[in-house]
C-alpha cells in the first residue's frame, strides 16, 4: 500500500469535505426533524449514502405514497451516477471486481469530480488514492450527519434559515469545477433551462434525470474541439 497515494487521497479530499459537511448536517437536521433516531439516521447513512436521494426520501416517507413510488423518485434524483461510472469505467480497468464493487459504492459526486479530474490530467488512478478519498469522505459524513441530527432539533425548520439553498451551492460548485471542458456552457444552460421546465410542468424528483438527458444531448450533438497535433520528428519517428 503506497503511503503517498494515502496521504494525496485524503489531502484532495479535505477542501471538497468543506462544501459538502454543511449539507451533511443538514440532512442530519431534517431527518431528526422527520421524527428519526441517531441510530436510524446512521444506517440510513451508511447504507444508502447519497445526500440528495435521501432528502428526498425522507420527504415522501411522510406522505402517504406507495413504497414503489419512493424507490422510482429516489432512482431518478441518482440517475446522474449511471453516467458517473460510465464515465469512470475506463479509469478503474484494472481494478478487480472486489474493488470495482467498493468503488462504485462510495461514488458520490465530490469523489467522481475529483477522480476525473486526476485520471484526465494523466496520473494513475489508483485503489488506494481512491479509497483513501473515498474512506476519508464517507466517514466525516457519517460523523457530520450525526452532528445536524443531535443539534437540529435545537434550529427547528432548517428551511426557515435558508439552509436548503446548501444543497444548490455544493452542486454548482462541482459543475463549475468542470468549466474549461469542451462545449462546457451550452450543456449546462440546456441543462438548466430543461430542468426548470420540467420542474414546473413534469415535477420532482424527475427534473434531475431529465436535465441530465438535456445536457447528455446537446454534448452528444456538439463537436469537439480540434486537438492540436504533434509533428512527428526523426528522434520521434
Amino acid at each position: 500500500m503506497n503511503r503517498d497515494e494515502i496521504i494525496s487521497g485524503i489531502r484532495t479530499a479535505l477542501p471538497t469535505l468543506l462544501s459538502a459537511l454543511p449539507f451533511a448536517i443538514l440532512l442530519g437536521a431534517v431527518s431528526s426533524n422527520m421524527g428519526l433516531s441517531i441510530g436510524e439516521i446512521l444506517l440510513m447513512n451508511m447504507t444508502v449514502y447519497a445526500g440528495a436521494s435521501q432528502l428526498v426520501g425522507i420527504e415522501l416517507f411522510k406522505h402517504d405514497i406507495a413504497p414503489w413510488l419512493v424507490v422510482v423518485s429516489i432512482f431518478a434524483v441518482n440517475f446522474r451516477h449511471i453516467l458517473y461510472s460510465a464515465a469512470l469505467a475506463a479509469h478503474i480497468e484494472h481494478f478487480n471486481l472486489g474493488q470495482k464493487i467498493a468503488a462504485l459504492f462510495v461514488l458520490v459526486d465530490p469523489q467522481f469530480a475529483e477522480s476525473l479530474k486526476r485520471a484526465e490530467s494523466g496520473k494513475k488512478l489508483s485503489f488506494t488514492w481512491y479509497m483513501s478519498f473515498g474512506l476519508t469522505f464517507y466517514i466525516t459524513w457519517q460523523i457530520t450527519a450525526v452532528i445536524g441530527a443531535v443539534f437540529g432539533k435545537f434550529v427547528g425548520d432548517p428551511r426557515a434559515l435558508g439552509l436548503d439553498v446548501l444543497l444548490t451551492v455544493y452542486f454548482l460548485g462541482l459543475v463549475l469545477g468542470f468549466r474549461n471542458k469542451d462545449n462546457w456552457l451550452p450543456t449546462v444552460v440546456a441543462s438548466a433551462v430543461a430542468s426548470t421546465a420540467a420542474w414546473h410542468f413534469v415535477g420532482s424528483p424527475w427534473h434531475v434525470s431529465i436535465g441530465a438527458v438535456a445536457g447528455i444531448a446537446v454534448a452528444a450533438a456538439l463537436p469537439l474541439k480540434a486537438r492540436p497535433q504533434l509533428e512527428a520528428t526523426p528522434e520521434a519517428a
